[in-house]
């Protein structure tokens, strides 16, 4: 089973590029969308060129803003939308589609955003969803994907002395001590981080700056994820991340699982 995942920033702007033959190239039984900013209604209907009979969509209560879908191929047995928790659940941040033999999640992560303001939800929100996680594993193993908004590793950001936690200063979102620490909890609770597990010494990136021709100079960062239940180890076949595919400033992820 082949399983896509990509931020988009932005569905309506980047299907006006060659999103729509990106998505049929990669050709995943499930493709997980975050950062659609759009409700489907707004979406052209060329999308369903794309070929996957099943949609689900969640979108922010405040239109143009965050979102996620999920495309599939596969019929789910079930889809639950957010956390379930009022706070996190305005943005459209979170679907859940219950498979024969997993739970596939699609996340889409706060940002601290500049100067950490939303560092401290960030904390909240990261205990949350793991929580949220460790419960459906409860019932099958679980796989997460999506833009989590962090960094782990220093191998995981082209300059990350420059935007590293210092004596002198905390950090940038996205690579703070505590985002990372959140990513070890991640870790520590069971789950693997499919890409690291299959290629632990590759330097690859996922998100580029639209700024100082940073694509181009591929001065990246790895910021999205496939994590998967330690149960699927032995189901997992290939992690690979697509820099070929263009469209946005992240370019898409993927893992198959054989069963």
């Amino acid at each position: 089973m082949k399983l896509i995942s990509w931020n988009v920033n932005g569905i309506r702007a980047i299907i006006k590029k060659d999103f729509i033959n990106s998505i049929k190239a990669l050709d995943a039984d499930v493709f997980c969308l975050q950062e659609t900013k759009a409700h489907p209604d707004q979406v052209d209907h060329d999308i369903k060129e794309l070929g996957y009979e099943y949609e689900y969509w969640n979108s922010a209560v405040k239109k143009g803003y965050s979102g996620t879908a999920i495309f599939s191929k596969v019929k789910p047995i079930n889809v639950t939308y957010d956390l379930g928790i009022e706070e996190h659940d305005q943005e459209g941040r979170v679907i859940t589609a219950e498979f024969e033999r997993f739970y596939l999640v699609t996340v889409y992560t706060p940002n601290s955003k500049r100067e950490l303001e939303r560092l401290d939800y960030r904390k909240v929100w990261d205990e949350d969803f793991l929580a949220y996680t460790k419960k459906l594993e409860e019932s099958k193993p679980v796989v997460f994907c999506g833009d989590l908004n962090a960094a782990h590793r220093e191998i995981d950001v082209k300059n990350d002395k420059t935007n590293m936690t210092t004596a002198t200063k905390p950090g940038n979102a996205g690579f703070t001590d505590q985002e990372r620490a959140s990513f070890d909890d991640i870790l520590a609770a069971g789950f693997l981080d499919t890409f690291r597990e299959l290629h632990p010494e590759e330097e690859k990136y996922t998100w580029w700056s639209y700024m100082f021709n940073a694509r181009a100079n591929n001065t990246g960062w790895r910021i999205d994820y496939f994590c998967i239940s330690k149960s699927l180890k032995e189901n997992l076949v290939d992690a690979t991340i697509h820099n070929e595919s263009m469209g946005s400033d992240h370019c898409p992820v993927g893992i198959k699982l054989k069963f």
